[in-house]
């Protein structure tokens, strides 16, 4: 709302807008033209979208919660992130259907999918929070991986992590993961339905 304020300033523009909790809309027409949409409004449109297309958001706080599940275990899987900002606010969420596999296939797979995220968004200084102590373990050098398929993946992450500058993995409580939980639910909620 900050940018989108600057930006109808710099263009003289005053859209009509409401905010209620995280859900923001905007209403582009011009008033002196009775209340039609011109090109003025088209432009204004196109910067806005350019704004929420692309976050301006400091590396510095960004924290990712990711976690995996599986209902069986191999079963159906899905993989769930969420980025937040340092005031904790989310910026992006994301829950993904995977098919049949195991749980640590999930899990690493979440992880995957945020840094991954994160790399497109042009984020490179990250805190990772998981409730798997394995996985997190795994990452930060203290166990070996020894199955295969997970060893694929792990190798795919040190791929993406090429371009991060720095990156911390940090085990939390199942309670302290739950945003990134629902969103493994949800896209298995809706997939299995």
């Amino acid at each position: 709302m900050v940018k989108v304020s600057e930006l109808a300033n710099k263009l003289n523009h005053h859209p009509r807008w409401a905010n209620e909790w995280n859900v923001v809309e905007i209403w582009l027409s011009t008033h002196d033209k009775d209340n039609t949409v011109t090109d003025k409004d088209r432009e204004m449109a196109s910067r806005i979208d350019q704004i929420i297309e692309k976050p301006i958001v400091s590396g510095v706080g960004i924290k990712l919660f990711t976690d995996g599940g599986s209902r069986g275990n191999p079963g159906p899987s899905a993989s769930g992130f969420v980025i937040l900002d340092k005031s904790d606010d989310v910026i992006f969420s994301q829950g993904i259907y995977l098919g049949i596999m195991t749980n640590n296939q999930a899990e690493y797979l979440a992880l995957k999918y945020g840094l991954g995220k994160l790399d497109d968004m042009g984020i490179h200084e990250v805190s990772v929070y998981m409730d798997s102590l394995l996985i997190v373990n795994q990452m930060n050098g203290k166990f070996k991986i020894k199955n295969q398929d997970l060893l694929v993946i792990f190798t795919d992450i040190k791929n993406i992590l090429k371009s991060f500058k720095k990156v911390t993995f940090t085990h939390v409580p199942r309670e302290k993961n739950k945003l990134a939980d629902a969103e493994v639910n949800k896209a298995l909620d809706k997939a299995i339905a």
